[in-house]
C-alpha cells in the first residue's frame, strides 16, 4: 500500500507543489528561492528518510513569509493525506539530536489534534536574510495541516544555523520513528480513531 501526499497549492501569493512518499529513502528535490529554507527541508527529508519534492514561487520580492507558511501548509496536508486514518503507524516517536553545540529534543504524536509547543531560543534573527521567526511560523503550518502534537525543546546552542539545523533533524528523525508501520495493525488508539 502507498503512503504517499500530493498537494498543489495556487493563491495570489504562491504556487506550491509538494510530494512527499513516507517509505522513502531520503531522496530530496526542493526549491523555494529561499537557500537557507531548502537546506532545512533537505535535513527533514533525507533524515526522516523521506522522498520529498518542493517545488515553490512565492513572493519573495515582498518577503519570505507568504512562501514558508504555504510551504508548512501543503507539507502538512501531504503529510495528512500519505498516513490517511494513521492505521498501523507506531503514532509516537521522538529523538535527541546535536548538531556540535547545539541540541534539541523533539517529540511528535500523530494524534489528530494540532497542538505546538515551541521552546527555542533564537541567538539572532536574521541568517542572510532568511527571518528566524518564519521558522516557528513553518511548524505551526505543518503542525496544523498535519494534524499533530509537536513538541519543540532547544536544549543548548548558540550558533542559530546549528540550532535550527538540529530542530529539523530531530524533527525528521521523531517524524520517522512515528509514522513507522507496526505488525499491530489498526489505529494506535484506545478510541479507536486519531482526530
Amino acid at each position: 500500500m502507498s503512503r504517499t501526499g500530493t498537494v498543489v497549492r495556487d493563491t495570489k501569493e504562491t504556487a506550491i507543489r509538494v510530494e512527499v512518499d513516507l517509505d522513502g529513502a531520503g531522496k530530496v528535490e526542493v526549491s523555494t528561492g529561499i537557500p537557507f529554507f531548502d537546506h532545512m527541508l533537505d535535513q527533514l527529508g533525507r533524515h526522516g528518510r523521506l522522498d520529498l519534492t518542493i517545488q515553490a514561487d512565492g513572493d519573495l520580492q515582498i518577503d519570505e513569509h507568504h512562501t514558508v507558511e504555504d510551504v508548512g501548509i501543503a507539507l502538512g496536508q501531504a503529510l495528512a493525506e500519505a498516513w490517511g486514518d494513521r492505521s498501523g503507524v507506531e503514532r509516537f516517536g521522538d529523538a535527541q539530536v546535536p548538531i556540535d553545540e547545539a541540541l534539541t529534543r523533539v517529540a511528535i504524536d500523530l494524534s489528530g489534534r494540532p497542538y505546538l509547543v515551541w521552546d527555542v531560543d533564537v541567538p539572532i534573527q536574521l541568517i542572510g536574510t532568511f527571518e528566524t521567526s518564519l521558522v516557528k511560523h513553518f511548524w505551526e503550518s505543518v503542525v496544523a495541516n498535519a494534524r499533530i502534537t509537536l513538541h519543540v525543546q532547544n536544549v543548548s546552542g548558540d550558533n542559530t544555523h546549528h540550532v535550527f539545523e538540529s530542530v529539523f533533524k530531530a524533527c525528521a528523525v521523531a517524524l520517522r520513528r512515528a509514522v513507522a508501520t507496526t505488525d499491530r495493525g489498526g489505529v494506535p488508539s484506545t478510541k479507536g480513531v486519531l482526530q
